[in-house]
């Protein structure tokens, strides 16, 4: 009996002791960043920050996750998978709203802003011998919109639905990846690609020094149809080989989203730290060149994370 009761003293011990370095143990504050493809620009951006966060945030373990982007990534904060993500504007919107046709399963209400950083144009490409100029040209032509549900694609549905067409008016509709979109036009077996991305993208420039190509205009009214997060832009004459012109286009923001599980010092921290190390992330993706404190609140389509918040109101963006 006395054996079993020294045991029994020394297990409880035992427990007492785990369950006193227990804390200390959970204490490392945990960020998942969630990013897109190896191959784009979410992912050189992830890794830098990822990286800014682990030296600069007191006991945290960081971690970079390749995903296919926008929608999953803001799935993934809604179940608490992630502490940060990158995702474009439009899905961020849809997936506020709860729009089922983009993938998400009912209102992901726990997403909170962070920043909004750079902006995607989308750039809708055909070979000139399609005889494709305008969007109405697109009827009956073979065009690429992106993976089914990515960023891009729910671009082209977007920008489709505000010209009052829909793929059904297409001859054809490929979700194929960029550049396997450029193989098929360089091969006469696709028309045209829409691409969301930052202008100069390489996967164009390929198709322009191969091929004459025309860039689509999508007009300044259709833009304004749509609404926020879209903006008129323009894709300035020479961004592409055989381009003479500047094209009007839409431009949609892409923004680091987190969700209301984070505590607010570390969305303190996460906000802050973006801004202060803006030449890493330039360092990593030259789209990093494009993000602006004083643009960070344009067109956020969710609540701000109150830590965020905090941050703003320190820089003076919020009163």
């Amino acid at each position: 009996m006395k054996q079993i009761t020294r045991r029994a003293v020394l297990a409880t011990a035992i427990a007492a002791g785990l369950s006193a370095v227990a804390p200390s143990a959970n204490a490392a504050e945990f960020i998942n960043v969630l990013t897109g493809g190896t191959s784009g620009v979410y992912y050189p951006l992830g890794v830098a920050l990822s990286e800014i966060y682990g030296q600069n945030i007191k006991d945290s373990r960081t971690q970079v996750q390749a995903t296919k982007a926008s929608v999953e990534n803001l799935n993934l904060l809604q179940a608490g998978r992630g502490e940060i993500g990158f995702a474009l504007g439009d899905s961020v919107k849809m997936a506020w709203d709860g729009n089922k046709e983009a993938g998400f399963p009912g209102k992901l209400d726990k997403l909170r802003g962070i920043a909004g950083i750079y902006s995607n144009y989308v750039q809708i490409v055909a070979s000139k011998e399609s005889g494709v100029t305008s969007l109405a040209d697109l009827k009956g032509k073979s065009l690429s919109v992106g993976a089914p549900k990515s960023g891009t694609e729910l671009n082209a549905r977007q920008i489709f639905e505000a010209a009052g067409m829909s793929y059904k008016d297409l001859g054809k509709t490929e979700y194929l990846p960029f550049a396997e979109s450029v193989e098929l036009i360089k091969n006469r077996q696709l028309d045209a690609t829409l691409q969301s991305a930052g202008l100069g993208v390489a996967s164009i420039r390929d198709l322009a020094s191969s091929l004459p190509i025309n860039v689509v205009a999508v007009p300044a009214d259709v833009v304004t149809k749509i609404g926020a997060p879209y903006t008129a832009a323009t894709i300035p004459a020479g961004t592409y080989d055989g381009q003479t012109a500047d094209v009007p286009t839409a431009a949609v923001g892409n923004f680091l989203v987190t969700h209301s599980g984070v505590s607010d010092e570390t969305a303190y921290q996460m906000t802050k730290l973006l801004f202060e190390n803006l030449p890493k992330l330039t360092a990593a993706h030259a789209a990093a060149k494009a993000i602006d404190v004083k643009k960070a609140l344009n067109g956020m389509p969710v609540p701000l994370h109150p830590g965020a918040e905090r941050y703003y109101k320190e820089v003076g963006l919020i009163k």
